[in-house]
């Protein structure tokens, strides 16, 4: 029910470029929008993604994302932190970010919902050489210098909710929505300015479960994803199947984008390794000498082992 009222929902959406990175396996990657997902899985868990996009095109965005989350319990209550760490490369613009996560975690009758909040410092560096015709770069106040590197300090506000067989969470980026404001440079009218960056708040929806099939070794695991930043939108939709909850492989669809296919593994030792393949379906795909965008991921959640309390005993016969 929740899936065909997220999904009616999200498809007005127009499916366009954003200014903070895509994943196509974000269903194994939620900590990088949701803080809110902290600690959900009771473990201790680890994920790195890399994603090279639109391979074969000038400049186009690279990404790397290490994310870590574990639970913990607090004055008898359940809490969940994480960190964040992020590159993200996009033609002359250098950006990293890196975020610490709490979420308080209320246990409900199926499954626990997380109110998570992160805060981020981020850097974006600029290595630019630029080319105007009929001007100049110093007579534009909306361009800064060509060598350029600026931080700002952002906050995320989520909620997600995990049961056993289902997940729903949303969440919100750049909640302070921060104007980074590069250095002062003068104008061709002899004043002083200051180029200034504004992030605009990102919104996600995300929803998935786990369907049994007639075999009980196979699952259906159907999962969305949905964003907007108020002008522009974009939706994701995916489906797996798992075996044995240690290999999977499905297909995806990112509205007015790309067709993605998937697979991944679990390795004896709890290491999970995806990797996806977008194929890139507009007239983009040919500038690209590969097709589209590739994305790999590897994670792994353990728990700590508990040591085992003594307990002691008196014996009325020995006193």
């Amino acid at each position: 029910m929740f899936i065909s009222i997220f999904c009616g929902f999200t498809m007005v959406f127009e499916s366009i470029a954003q200014q903070d990175p895509q994943y196509s396996q974000y269903m194994f990657n939620q900590m990088a929008v949701n803080p809110g997902y902290a600690g959900s899985h009771d473990a201790i868990c680890l994920a790195a993604v890399h994603r090279q996009q639109w391979v074969g095109f000038d400049g186009a965005p690279v990404t790397s994302v290490f994310t870590v989350n574990a639970p913990f319990k607090l004055f008898g209550a359940n809490h969940g932190a994480g960190l964040n760490v992020m590159s993200d490369q996009l033609g002359f613009d250098q950006n990293v970010s890196a975020g610490l996560s709490y979420a308080f975690r209320l246990p409900l009758k199926s499954g626990k919902l997380g109110f998570g909040i992160n805060g981020t410092f981020l850097n974006k560096a600029l290595n630019a050489t630029w080319v105007i015709p009929n001007g100049s770069a110093d007579s534009d106040k909306a361009i800064p210098g060509p060598n350029e590197s600026v931080m700002g300090f952002d906050l995320s506000l989520g909620v997600f909710y995990r049961a056993e067989k289902v997940y729903l969470g949303i969440s919100s980026a750049h909640v302070l929505e921060p104007g980074l404001k590069f250095a002062e440079k003068n104008s061709s009218d002899g004043k002083a300015y200051s180029p200034i960056l504004p992030l605009k708040r990102h919104y996600y929806a995300t929803a998935g479960c786990l369907v049994p099939l007639n075999n009980p070794a196979f699952e259906f695991a159907p999962s969305l994803m949905a964003f907007s930043d108020g002008t522009v939108s974009q939706f994701t939709a995916n489906t797996n199947i798992m075996y044995n909850k240690k290999v999977w492989g499905g297909l995806g669809y990112r509205l007015n984008d790309a067709i993605i296919a998937m697979i991944g593994f679990e390795l004896f030792n709890g290491v999970k390794i995806g990797y996806s393949f977008d194929y890139t379906y507009t007239g983009l795909n040919q500038y690209f000498s590969a097709g589209g965008s590739h994305e790999v991921l590897v994670s792994y959640c353990f728990t700590l082992a508990k040591e085992k309390v003594v307990k002691k005993y008196k014996s009325v016969r020995f006193l």
